[in-house]
């Protein structure tokens, strides 16, 4: 049985392996070959772009992508499984690949784009390597989620909008083919919303800015727009201001799950480097491996037991949310599954670092990189403050 499919129902496994034949075996040989070189680009902070022609030849781009339109339409556990897999050898990598994922998702369940734009964007996304990812943080804002508008505008002309701003850590730009611009109209009165903008357009600017302490080689750099002209029809999904529907709840639960996965790969990666570090390390006093020694057995049991627990939480509330048997909080149920996750991954990854001491810290051993790694867990929106408010609220019954 594959690592990933370690945990899974009999009966799940058998209809995964069904609908999606050697899917697990694939991201498993993918990731032992992105962990290869995953140092190399981390030190550098050089995108991955192999890795990306590998997601595609192994026919892993297209997972959140309806059937109709020649994708698989994988459900949230599956998708999970993988990005936890890719994470296992690149984290980078997969927090690339799962802004792809989730742009689709949204794409599909929202059902907001013009619909022979998203036909065209499926198609160079089976075809090729056509990557696409949100651009919403600016440097006055900070994150949309805390609330406001953005300041980037999106004027209506004859030809189409003409969009002028500036974005941040905005993920994959190195590769992405197209980006989703959170923006604000220029009307009386404003309306808000998305707009679909090719990369290869006259005005649009990658700025290399990322020079951050972990996931170095997402290539999350600054993009800017100055005047870049778009058709018409590429205005995805615009409202005014006082029209934005609230967010869906099963979105959110995609988004909290899909990064729940991905550091839950990380956590695991550095779980297996140490396993491998306290058998082969020998100290002359002591005469046998470190793994013999229960001071150690203890700590790895700790580390067990920290993943077993968010693989029942992720995975649990995925298979509920693909068999429709969710409550109607399901989506602050997905953020408590983010924040005791995250916070259990990084924990696991400090008894790690605990363990092994200077070693652990070395650059030449992974270790490190994977502390830096999974530390990034807490960025990612919603961040750890507002789910316990959220929660708080929930249960005070405060609005």
């Amino acid at each position: 049985m594959s690592q990933l499919q370690q945990g899974l129902p009999d009966t799940f496994i058998a209809k995964s392996l069904e609908t999606t034949p050697n899917i697990f075996q694939r991201v498993e040989a993918l990731a032992k070959d992105f962990a290869t070189r995953a140092g190399v680009h981390d030190k550098e902070a050089s995108f991955p772009f192999e890795n990306f022609t590998a997601l595609h030849e192994a026919g892993l781009l297209n997972l959140t992508i309806s059937q109709e339109l020649g994708g698989q339409d994988l459900g949230l556990e599956i998708v999970c499984r993988v990005i936890e897999g890719i994470a296992h050898g690149d984290a980078s990598t997969a927090l690339v690949l799962t802004m792809h994922y989730l742009q689709h998702a949204h794409a599909a369940r929202s059902r907001r784009w013009p619909s022979e734009v998203y036909k065209r964007v499926c198609r160079e996304s089976i075809e090729g390597i056509a990557l696409l990812n949100a651009a919403r943080v600016e440097p006055e804002l900070g994150t949309p989620a805390r609330g406001g508008l953005p300041a980037t505008i999106a004027e209506r002309t004859t030809e189409g909008w003409r969009l002028t701003g500036h974005k941040q850590y905005t993920t994959g730009s190195p590769i992405l083919s197209y980006f989703v611009v959170w923006a604000r109209t220029t009307e009386d009165e404003p309306q808000v919303g998305n707009f679909l903008v090719p990369r290869d357009l006259p005005g649009l600017q990658i700025v290399e800015t990322w020079d951050h302490l972990g996931m170095r080689a997402t290539g999350s750099h600054d993009l800017i727009l100055e005047n870049v002209l778009i058709p018409p029809e590429y205005a995805i999904d615009i409202r005014p201001v006082s029209a934005v529907p609230p967010f869906d709840p099963l979105i959110g639960t995609w988004g909290s799950l899909t990064i729940s996965a991905l550091y839950l790969g990380v956590a695991t990666a550095a779980r297996d480097w140490l396993i491998k570090y306290l058998w082969e390390r020998s100290p002359s006093n002591l005469g046998e491996p470190l793994a013999t020694l229960p001071r150690f057995q203890t700590a790895v049991g700790e580390i067990e037991a920290l993943l077993f627990a968010n693989r029942r939480l992720i995975y649990g509330l995925a298979q509920d949310s693909d068999k429709g048997e969710y409550e109607p909080n399901v989506g602050l149920q997905a953020q408590s599954v983010k924040y005791l996750t995250t916070t259990n991954s990084i924990r696991a990854v400090e008894i790690a670092l605990e363990l092994t001491g200077n070693p652990g810290m070395l650059k030449k051993n992974p270790l490190e990189r994977h502390y830096r790694d999974v530390l990034c867990s807490r960025i990612h929106t919603p961040q750890n403050d507002v789910i316990c408010q959220s929660l708080g609220k929930s249960a005070l019954k405060v609005k």
